[in-house]
């Protein structure tokens, strides 16, 4: 399985929701990043995806981008074979 690294705050309703997502397809590990503690990763972040908001998702070296866009990539059937990908 793809390791899935995600960009969060402290008191995201979306982070705690794509995380839900994330472990009901069997993600057994989410390397977080609190950029509400670390304004360095806040600008990695913004830097890597050009966005401002979280959660930022990446699965591999996939950027998936947010909740949403994550719900969606589930929604038409990528999301698996993502996580699945060699």
């Amino acid at each position: 399985m793809q390791t899935v690294k995600m960009y969060t705050t402290a008191v995201c309703p979306y982070c705690t929701r794509a995380k839900q997502i994330l472990k009901a397809k069997g993600v057994a590990q989410i390397e977080e990043i609190r950029i509400d503690t670390d304004p360095q990763a806040r600008a990695q972040m913004m830097e890597s995806t050009g966005r401002r908001t979280v959660p930022q998702i990446f699965i591999g070296q996939t950027h998936v981008g947010g909740c949403d866009d994550l719900m969606a990539l589930d929604a038409q059937g990528g999301l698996l074979p993502l996580l699945n990908a060699a």
